[in-house]
C-alpha cells in the first residue's frame, strides 16, 4: 500500500510553465498544437484567411506576453480561445469600421422555430455563416459558437443588449432560408432525379 502518490506533471501544463520561462521550443510546440484550432476561430469573425492569419499572429503574441497570467483553471484552450476572439473583435474594430450594430427588436418580427429536413455538413453551415453580413457573423459567432450571453456580446461590441439580439435573431433568419432554400433545392433535384 502506497503512503504518497506522485502527481506527475501533465505535458501540457509543463509545456506552459515552460513557456512563461519563454522557452522558445515549448512555444513552438504550443503553438503547433493550438494554430490549427485557433486559425478556425479567427477565420468564423474575418472575411478571408489573410485576415484570420493576421489576427492569429496577433493573438499569439498576446498568448506568449501573458501566458503567466493563466492560473491552470478552467481550460488552457478555452483561456486561448478567448485571447483570439479579443483579438478579431479588435481587429474587425479597427480595420472595419463600416460594421453596423444599429437594429433595435422593434426592427424584427421573430422567426417561428424550424426542424431542417437536410442535414447539412459543417462546411456548408460555415461557408453559410461566413457569408453573414459582418455584424450579424460577429454577433452569431459569439452568442452561438462561443457561448457569451447578450449582455457580454453588448460589452464586448460597446452596443445594446436588444441590437445584440436583434442582429442574432436576423442571422438566424438568414441561415434559415439559407437551410430552406438548400432543403428545396434537393427535393427539386431528388424528384428530378426519380421522373
Amino acid at each position: 500500500m502506497r503512503l504518497f502518490t506522485i502527481h506527475k506533471e501533465s505535458d501540457e501544463k509543463k509545456m506552459i510553465r515552460q513557456c512563461v520561462d519563454h522557452n522558445p521550443s515549448a512555444q513552438r510546440r504550443l503553438y503547433e498544437k493550438y494554430a490549427g484550432i485557433m486559425l478556425g476561430v479567427c477565420r468564423r469573425y474575418m472575411g478571408n484567411t489573410e485576415e484570420a492569419e493576421e489576427a492569429l499572429s496577433n493573438g499569439f503574441i498576446k498568448v506568449f506576453k501573458h501566458i503567466d497570467r493563466f492560473e491552470f483553471k478552467g481550460s488552457f484552450e478555452g483561456w486561448i480561445r478567448q485571447i483570439m476572439v479579443r483579438e478579431c473583435l479588435m481587429y474587425i474594430r479597427s480595420k472595419k469600421q463600416s460594421i453596423m450594430y444599429t437594429d433595435t427588436l422593434e426592427d424584427f418580427d421573430t422567426p417561428a422555430s424550424f426542424e431542417p429536413e437536410l442535414e447539412l455538413d459543417t462546411e456548408e453551415l460555415l461557408l453559410m455563416i461566413d457569408a453573414l453580413p459582418d455584424g450579424y457573423k460577429t454577433i452569431f459567432n459569439l452568442y452561438a459558437i462561443e457561448g457569451y450571453k447578450h449582455h457580454e456580446i453588448a460589452e464586448m461590441l460597446q452596443i445594446s443588449v436588444s441590437t445584440s439580439k436583434t442582429q442574432l435573431m436576423r442571422a438566424r433568419k438568414i441561415l434559415q432560408k439559407g437551410v430552406e432554400d438548400l432543403e428545396e433545392s434537393f427535393r427539386t433535384l431528388s424528384n428530378t432525379n426519380h421522373e
